[in-house]
């Protein structure tokens, strides 16, 4: 039996000492990530001074939960469909901008923020809206929902809610709606 110092000069099998192909490939995605790393960092400098974090073509991950006085947090123009539980934690958020993406529902932090103000989802897909848990919210005043496509039931509950104020676009009527005797 070898003492373990003798492990040291073992040799590593041969495939191990061909280069790896995807060396030059991985140095750029690195280089790139790097950067990335560098505008959040910058972003989020700028967030400490004026309060407001925009967060557009970025992927961010937080591993610790940490008290934040973001103020205005902007999510447009990614392609967003779901966002995490943990945004609950601003708890100063008074205004989301999650227009331009993916989602087909109405994100449920717009009812959970307590200090969300101002919800922006315009252009999205929506088609799902908790209608009761919206007219509840006690701090949202304004939800803009403009370019979506709501179902019909669903908008007709919206135009009823008077608080918050609900901005949607005019619903067109579609195709197969034109047919159907009410």
């Amino acid at each position: 039996m070898r003492p373990p110092s003798d492990y040291n000069d073992a040799r590593m099998p041969a495939e191990a000492e061909e280069p790896d192909r995807r060396a030059p490939a991985m140095m750029i995605c690195a280089r790139l990530a790097g950067r990335a790393i560098i505008r959040v960092v910058g972003r989020c400098e700028d967030a400490q001074e004026n309060s407001q974090l925009a967060v557009t073509r970025v992927i961010l991950r937080c591993e610790d939960a940490q008290e934040t006085q973001v103020l205005d947090l902007n999510l447009s123009n990614n392609q967003i469909a779901k966002l995490p539980d943990e945004l609950c934690a601003l708890t100063c958020l008074q205004r989301l901008d999650v227009s331009h993406n993916s989602f087909v529902a109405l994100p449920h932090i717009a009812c959970q923020c307590p200090s969300l103000h101002t919800l922006l989802a315009h252009h999205n897909q929506i088609i799902e809206v908790d209608v009761t848990r919206l007219s509840r919210s006690r701090a949202l005043e304004y939800v803009d929902l403009s370019d979506n496509p709501i179902p019909p039931r669903t908008y007709e509950e919206l135009q009823q809610i008077t608080q918050p104020r609900i901005s949607m676009s005019e619903r067109q009527k579609e195709d197969w709606e034109e047919d159907l005797i009410l």
